[in-house]
């Protein structure tokens, strides 16, 4: 489980790098709940290829690194990931970008996929 679930954080990076936003949206399920750093709620795969597709366009660009993801089974079909976010722009890393991130994994016929996503920025209370 785990070691295909890193593969699709993997793949997710990958995807938003080479400005894939079909591939990107295809790492979630159909009916994903996808909420950006501002707030927005995206419904579903379709919306987050939409939004992803403009998104690419810009220079930002995720980032390795940070904090190893933790993978916690919540059943043989699901799974809560948490895990750490950065990008940079133009090649400079922004600090100001990083991020938690939390994702609902789960088994399906196309094999694991993300049922949600949650993204929130680091920021100093």
């Amino acid at each position: 489980m785990s070691t295909e679930i890193a593969r699709l954080l993997e793949r997710m990076t990958e995807t938003w790098n080479a400005g894939d936003a079909a591939g990107y949206a295809g790492l979630f399920t159909e009916d994903a709940d996808y909420i950006t750093f501002f707030g927005l709620h995206l419904k579903g795969r379709q919306a987050i290829e939409d939004a992803h597709r403009e998104l690419f366009r810009t220079p930002i660009k995720l980032t390795e690194g940070g904090p190893e993801p933790r993978i916690r089974p919540l059943s043989a079909d699901v799974a809560l990931v948490v895990t750490g976010g950065g990008s940079s722009v133009d090649g400079v890393p922004d600090p100001s970008r990083d991020s938690v991130i939390t994702l609902t994994a789960v088994r399906g016929p196309e094999g694991w996929r993300f049922a949600s996503f949650q993204n929130t920025r680091v920021s100093r209370p």
